[in-house]
């Protein structure tokens, strides 16, 4: 482990630079001890900003999507081999038990495996075509071909303190493999990890200079270094979100941006199952582990449930029978199933949070009765909290469930009179990332589903036959598309292949049929260098 006395270097312009200031001092949620420090006072942004964009830009566009590809397996390699560090580090940085960290830690290397395998597919190619050829007369001979070329600029992301791991190579992985450099900037308060991944990659040298750098610290001026070919992709609050929309660079300069923002997501189990169904019980069991997982601490998270007012009682119990099972306290501790918030900040934010619904809501089953475990009563540790509407009437007053997002161990359960009830409630949360809905009716399945897509980047539909394969509520998949309309920003990120579109810009190439059927031949690599020296000494494959 790394003293507690150390600053953390940041890596920018190619180089390691060393804050100039006092740092910021990141702690154990549990233990409350001093860990490491971060600061990026008197970095020469302007300087690492440029050398990103055209010397990392440069070095990879000269490659192909086929070595990029191999440059990510390349990097996953890497990571794979420090993994075990990245556990110790989640665990003393974020508090969170094993499997919860393996959500973030391996979560973030499948992501970056699947892009990597993607690269193969795109083969020895510098563009994308997009779409066919269209006739602009009766004339076949002159048409027009839509293509996607990387932009020449650089991403810069803004990331959230609950995924330092997913959340840096979910948006690095299909940047690089387009052939855009990527500046990062984690989240002060778990900033740890970030930067060490992102130390071993740069360690190993195999990505070209100034196509991965970090930033760990303050924001201030990052923006203001972005220019009109940069994309700029945030996660975390919707207010600060709308700082991000009135910059200059983005209101002057049109710099493209994808915002995450604050998310209401929701169970729903369909009219007509009863309290023993599998649907119910699968329902019952998927509500308590997002609670649980990250102590709550997921953008993905279940944060209201929606049953038929004739089961609420029933929910209720069942739900709160899986919550008081779960034990929580130190990560540390094999006994200890939920760890820690991630910081003294998020706990005084929940716990004002928590609060605020339970002047509109009852409490069904109470996090404050979880005894600690191994951990001392200053930990940053909270006991999982559900909520209740009380009756489908006290679901139509209770705005307040349906407007305030809890970021931790807390859900609100919420009865309906029939279906189209259920609908409108789950539509009050403006816009989430992604909706589940339990039930045995295949019809009746899909029929909701669609109802819910328009104001959902996901629907996650879970009947008995899928109980054992489903992916899981939260659990975001690179083949699935991430983001949400409205409140939740309005983003995408992911969709497999869909993710690269927002690191390539489209146009229109009209020309004669024969010049254009020159950008569909086949591609093919004549370079014999590795992906890695080909960006060093500047080797471009030559596409026939």
């Amino acid at each position: 482990m790394t003293s507690s006395t150390e600053l953390l270097p940041n890596y920018l312009g190619g180089q390691w630079h060393s804050g100039t200031g006092t740092g910021t001092a990141l702690l154990d949620p549990v233990t409350g001890a001093q860990l490491v420090r971060v600061d990026a006072t008197g970095l020469d942004l302007a300087a690492g900003f440029a050398f990103a964009r055209e010397q990392g830009g440069a070095a990879l566009r000269a490659l192909t999507y086929q070595q990029r590809g191999a440059l990510l397996a390349a990097v996953l390699k890497v990571l794979q081999a420090n993994r075990d560090a990245y556990y110790e580090i989640a665990t003393a940085n974020s508090g969170t038990v094993k499997n919860d960290s393996a959500v973030d830690i391996d979560g973030g290397l499948f992501t970056l495996g699947v892009y990597a395998k993607m690269g193969e597919t795109l083969g020895a190619r510098h563009f994308l075509l997009d779409g066919e050829p269209a006739r602009l007369g009766k004339d076949p001979l002159f048409q027009s071909q839509h293509i996607q070329s990387p932009t020449r600029g650089l991403a810069l992301f803004i990331n959230a303190f609950n995924f330092p791991a997913w959340g840096l190579w979910e948006k690095a992985a299909p940047a690089l493999l387009s052939g855009v450099p990527v500046i990062i900037k984690p989240a002060t308060a778990t900033a740890w990890l970030t930067q060490r991944m992102v130390k071993d990659v740069v360690d190993a040298g195999i990505l070209p200079a100034g196509a991965l750098s970090v930033i760990c610290g303050s924001s201030a001026g990052l923006l203001d270094q972005l220019q009109a070919f940069d994309v700029l992709s945030f996660t975390g609050s919707a207010e600060t979100a709308a700082v991000i929309r009135s910059h200059p660079a983005v209101t002057q300069k049109s710099v493209r941006v994808n915002i995450e923002a604050d998310s209401l997501n929701s169970a729903l189990l369909l009219p007509g199952e009863a309290a023993v169904s599998e649907a119910f019980d699968l329902l019952a069991k998927e509500v308590a582990r997002e609670m649980t997982v990250k102590s709550g601490q997921k953008c993905t998270a279940i944060r209201r449930v929606f049953v038929p007012e004739t089961l609420y009682t029933a929910a209720a119990q069942a739900i709160s029978a899986r919550l008081a099972k779960t034990t929580v306290g130190n990560p540390r501790n094999e006994a200890v199933r939920m760890g820690a918030l991630v910081n003294r900040t998020q706990f005084d934010a929940v716990c004002e949070g928590l609060d605020h619904l339970k002047a509109q809501a009852e409490v069904l089953h109470d996090g404050a009765h979880h005894a600690l475990v191994d951990a001392p009563a200053d930990a940053c540790c909270l006991g999982p909290t559900l909520l209740g509407t009380c009756s489908a009437a006290g679901s139509d007053a209770a705005d307040r469930v349906h407007d305030t997002e809890v970021f931790g161990p807390v859900a609100t359960l919420i009865p309906y009179r029939d279906l189209a009830h259920a609908l409108q409630l789950v539509r009050r949360g403006q816009g989430s990332l992604v909706c589940s809905v339990y039930g045995s009716d295949a019809a009746a399945l899909a029929h909701a589903a669609t109802e819910l897509a328009d104001s959902h980047g996901r629907v996650h539909i879970v009947s008995p036959d899928v109980a054992a394969l489903h992916t899981g509520h939260g659990n975001v998949m690179p083949q699935s598309l991430h983001g949400g309309p409205g409140r939740a920003g309005g983003g995408e990120e992911l969709g497999g292949l869909r993710a690269l579109n927002f690191y390539h810009r489209r146009s229109a190439l009209q020309a004669s049929a024969a010049v254009l059927a020159q950008l569909a031949a086949p591609a093919i690599n004549t370079s014999t260098s590795s992906p890695a020296e080909a960006a060093r000494t500047g080797t471009t494959p030559v596409a026939a």
